[in-house]
C-alpha cells in the first residue's frame, strides 16, 4: 500500500468515524480537538509562530462556541456549564492577545476535566444500555 493510499484510507476512516458517532462521542471528539488545537497554539507561542498560535486558538474557541450552542438550557447542569465555557473562551482570547501559554494551560485543565467527565457519562450510559438490553 502506497503512502497516498494509506492516507486516503485513514481519511475515509476518520470521516466514517465522525458520521457514525453518537452525539456523546461527537462531544468527546470536540473536547479532544480543542485540546489538540490548544497544544498546537502553545507550540506556536514557543516557536514564535504568531499565525500558528492565532489559527489554533481560534479553532479552539470555535469548538468551545459550538459546545456552548449545543447546551440544553432547560437542564440545571447546562446553566452551570455555560459560564465556564464563556470563561474559557475569554481566557483563550486573552492568551492569544498576550501570547501566554500559562493561560492556555489553565483552559486545558478545564477542558480535560470536562472531557474526562464526559467519558465517564458515555461509559455509564453504555453500561446502562447493556444492562437494559439484558433484561
Amino acid at each position: 500500500m502506497s503512502n497516498l493510499q494509506a492516507q486516503n484510507a485513514y481519511n475515509a476512516y476518520k470521516q466514517n468515524s465522525v458520521t457514525t458517532a453518537s452525539p456523546g462521542e461527537l462531544t468527546l471528539m470536540l473536547y479532544n480537538g480543542c485540546l489538540k488545537f490548544m497544544h498546537q497554539a502553545k507550540k506556536g507561542i514557543l516557536e514564535k509562530n504568531i499565525e500558528m498560535k492565532n489559527t489554533n486558538l481560534i479553532k479552539a474557541q470555535n469548538i468551545i462556541t459550538e459546545l456552548m450552542s449545543t447546551l440544553n438550557m432547560d437542564l440545571a447542569v447546562s446553566n452551570e456549564m455555560m459560564p465556564l465555557y464563556d470563561y474559557m473562551n475569554r481566557r483563550l482570547m486573552e492568551a492569544n492577545i498576550k501570547s501566554d501559554p500559562s493561560i492556555i494551560d489553565e483552559v486545558e485543565g478545564l477542558v480535560v476535566e470536562f472531557r474526562d467527565t464526559w467519558k465517564e457519562v458515555i461509559k455509564f450510559n453504555r453500561q446502562k444500555q447493556f444492562v437494559g438490553n439484558q433484561l
